[in-house]
């Protein structure tokens, strides 16, 4: 698993160009993902949220725009400057006043036990430095009943796997070049991506986590997955 130091100076590096690169490298369907994550968090009706690995801040702003301003929304972050990408487009929108942005790194987070009634994650349990510790971290901050929402890249399905394989390893590094002029970034990305493990396997760290139900949702040829976890 990567260190965390690495992967915090990494998105730093592309934090400026972040937003872009996501929508061009996934020709938009990251918006559809998002939307299916939001419908599913607000399905369960939680009081509080907090939305870990919040990067620039696009889960959460669509958090707020599904669940209204009744739901205390934060978004957490362990790189200030994919923090501050979130604060700048939040000054722009006055209806996103209440939303919150502010460090916190999933290996020790700054929350009390017992503390959320659910915690998205989009993308983020993939750079744990250590992902079981990350996840009973997750699970110490939510209260019984709680809900775990992962939105995280997943194995795809078979027959696509070597065209998507093709696209990791050869195009979409090239093409996040471009747009990022950041190569290395998005050769992790790839690599990061074809190692990590099933949906079943993840669903067994969770579970050993100490969430006893675990269910998963494949999305676009399973390229993605949202798993959910409950306390």
């Amino acid at each position: 698993m990567p260190e965390g130091k690495n992967v915090n100076r990494m998105f730093a590096n592309i934090a400026s160009r972040y937003d872009f690169a996501n929508h061009f490298l996934s020709g938009g369907v990251d918006y559809y993902w998002r939307k299916v994550l939001a419908d599913r968090v607000a399905a369960f009706s939680p009081g509080s949220l907090v939305d870990l690995a919040t990067g620039s801040g696009d889960v959460a702003f669509k958090l707020r725009d599904r669940l209204g301003t009744a739901v205390a929304v934060r978004g957490m972050d362990f790189c200030e400057p994919m923090l501050e990408a979130a604060r700048e487009k939040k000054k722009e929108r006055p209806e996103y006043a209440d939303l919150e942005f502010t460090f916190g790194d999933c290996m020790q987070l700054p929350l009390d036990d017992h503390s959320v009634d659910a915690v998205t994650i989009a993308f983020g349990v993939r750079n744990f430095e250590d992902r079981q510790k990350g996840l009973e971290e997750i699970h110490r901050i939510l209260r019984p009943g709680g809900r775990l929402f992962i939105l995280e890249f997943s194995q795809p399905r078979h027959w696509f796997r070597p065209f998507y394989y093709l696209y990791l390893k050869y195009i979409l590094p090239r093409l996040a070049s471009l747009a990022t002029g950041d190569k290395s970034a998005y050769d992790y990305l790839a690599g990061s991506i074809e190692a990590f493990p099933t949906r079943a396997q993840l669903a067994d760290h969770v579970t050993a986590a100490g969430f006893p139900r675990v269910t998963a949702r494949a999305l676009t040829f399973s390229i993605v997955a949202i798993h959910e976890a409950t306390k």
